[in-house]
């Protein structure tokens, strides 16, 4: 297992994506990341570096920067767990207010609807009609 730092040069969106296919192509490749800000590209796995950078320089120029051992990952820092605040449970007076409000939206709720006529133009042959 070696992680494999390359310098590659690359001027479009397009090169870039035909670097990471042929990357991506060879065999014993674990991982790959491309920092196009600093033209860096970080391959990890059981690569030859050498046969690796050939293969780039048919689409862009390519270096050999740095070759070892891959980094352990960055274990980030565990967040102290927040406590859940407690439930207050309804007071006597909370409930008798709910259930006021609930009978006064159960008592809006029994009004009668509006029932609204409709007359059509086939029906009434001297209505106005605007055409």
């Amino acid at each position: 297992m070696k992680q494999v730092v390359l310098k590659v040069s690359f001027h479009d969106e397009r090169t870039r994506k035909k670097i990471m296919k042929t990357v991506s192509g060879n065999s014993g490749v674990d991982s790959i990341s491309m920092d196009s800000k600093d033209m860096k590209l970080t391959v990890t796995g059981d690569v030859d570096p050498v046969s690796l950078v050939s293969k780039l320089r048919k689409h862009c120029n390519a270096d050999i920067l740095s070759v070892g051992p891959p980094k352990a990952p960055e274990k980030k820092k565990e967040e102290p767990k927040k406590e859940e605040p407690k439930k207050q449970e309804p007071k006597k007076d909370d409930l008798a207010e709910f259930q006021k409000l609930w009978i006064a939206h159960q008592n809006a709720q029994m009004v009668p609807l509006q029932h609204y006529y409709v007359r059509s133009v086939d029906e009434d042959p001297n209505a106005c009609v605007i055409c």
